[in-house]
């Protein structure tokens, strides 16, 4: 079955896997889904991630991370712009996610950056996804 949403295919993913408490999960590779994990990665959402080349598209290998005690680090993950319904803001709209303890993750016309990296830089973009 084809995919129609590949972000919200990879958020759901990683949010099913921290709530059953796994240690990996694997999600089909694209370029926006390894630039998402990869901020991730620098954020410390995760704990790190690999790609797995074969023959066709490719798989991305998301190792979660949990504290001392198993608790989830990733304790909300949204979906925010959806291919029926685009959401974009200016460099000074940019939603400040848990009063600057979350994360907002945009995709600009110079890349996918953090809501923290957009306004440094002063551009806006499209509002992928929310993570605290």
């Amino acid at each position: 079955m084809p995919v129609t949403d590949p972000i919200a295919d990879l958020l759901t993913r990683i949010r099913n896997a921290n709530l059953a408490g796994e240690e990996k999960v694997e999600i089909p590779l694209s370029k926006i889904k390894r630039g998402i994990v990869d901020i991730l990665k620098r954020e410390g959402y995760i704990r790190n991630y690999r790609v797995l080349e074969d023959r066709k598209q490719g798989t991305i290998r998301v190792f979660l991370k949990y504290g001392p005690k198993q608790e989830r680090v990733i304790s909300g993950l949204t979906r925010v712009s959806r291919p029926s319904l685009r959401q974009y803001c200016g460099s000074d709209s940019i939603p400040r996610i848990l009063g600057g303890m979350g994360l907002c993750i945009l995709s600009t016309s110079r890349g996918l950056m953090t809501d923290k990296e957009a306004r440094r830089q002063g551009i806006g973009g499209e509002i992928l996804c929310k993570i605290w």
